[in-house]
């Protein structure tokens, strides 16, 4: 979602600012966590020729600060590092699919249970644990 908001050239775009500007204004909480935040800064520095966004460190760095304003940040600790060993004993993740789980867990530890995402797919595996909405 956060990439979504930051590329206007995105189909999802208008989806993802609608949820960034409005929801809060409608009682919502937004929630992040430092692997929402680091996947960000990684895919908006990439260069476009390797699905990134091409964006400078300052450029994004300005947008990181901005989105914190909205987000309410989540501490990823040693309790979400023991519910990610408990998720990934019991559901199927390799890979980067672990970076999903890790999400997930985080979400789990703070009692959030509704995660908004473009990337429904890579979340159905978690739906016994949280409901998932897609953008």
């Amino acid at each position: 979602m956060l990439l979504a908001a930051s590329d206007i050239g995105r189909a999802e775009h208008a989806g993802a600012r609608a949820a960034l500007d409005d929801w809060p204004s409608r009682g919502t909480t937004l929630y992040t966590s430092g692997q929402v935040l680091r996947e960000y800064l990684s895919v908006a520095t990439r260069p476009e020729q390797h699905n990134g966004l091409g964006l400078s460190m300052t450029d994004t760095l300005g947008n990181v600060r901005a989105l914190q304003e909205r987000l309410t940040h989540l501490a990823e600790n040693e309790k979400v590092t023991a519910r990610l060993l408990e998720l990934l004993a019991g559901v199927r993740c390799t890979g980067k699919q672990v970076h999903d789980a890790n999400i997930v867990a985080t979400m789990l530890v703070h009692g959030i249970d509704t995660l908004a995402t473009i990337n429904v797919d890579d979340f159905t595996r978690f739906v016994p644990q949280i409901a998932v909405v897609a953008l």
